[in-house]
């Protein structure tokens, strides 16, 4: 195979800043990864990053929006969330306690994740999160 060839798949989709959109997202990463293993913790990805983008930046003011990319291939799928900004601070890992009823999101993506990055840009933040296909003990990919 050349080495710029990519076997890996693109889907993108922007969604109004609208609480009902984060089920929307949902469906959508669900029907893509129809049959994959990987499908489930997706999902749940897509899930609280979407309603992190509404909750917390500009994405949930009138008028925003939120996008989302989905790449698959057959060793990662990658999901990224991308918010409206305003927020001032990037996405972080917080450590709340079992009561708190916000702050635990990123935390529980980090856990279900293999790799979380953040991406900051003039326009907001770009949270991608990647699940391995083939992962041994300790994270790693085989």
């Amino acid at each position: 195979m050349h080495e710029y060839t990519s076997t890996a798949r693109v889907w993108g989709l922007t969604c109004p800043g609208f609480p009902e959109e984060v089920s929307r997202a949902r469906r959508w990463t669900r029907d893509i990864l129809r049959g994959s293993p990987l499908a489930e913790d997706a999902e749940l990805i897509v899930s609280e990053l979407s309603a992190n983008a509404i909750l917390h930046t500009a994405s949930g003011r009138a008028a925003g929006s939120f996008h989302l990319a989905l790449a698959v291939s057959s060793q990662v799928v990658a999901l990224s969330v991308t918010d409206g900004g305003g927020a001032g601070t990037a996405p972080k890992v917080e450590h709340q306690d079992q009561e708190a009823e916000h702050g635990r999101g990123l935390g529980m993506v980090s856990a279900i994740a293999h790799r979380v990055v953040v991406h900051d840009s003039d326009g907001g933040h770009t949270v991608t999160a990647e699940l391995f296909a083939d992962v041994r003990r300790g994270g790693h990919p085989c």
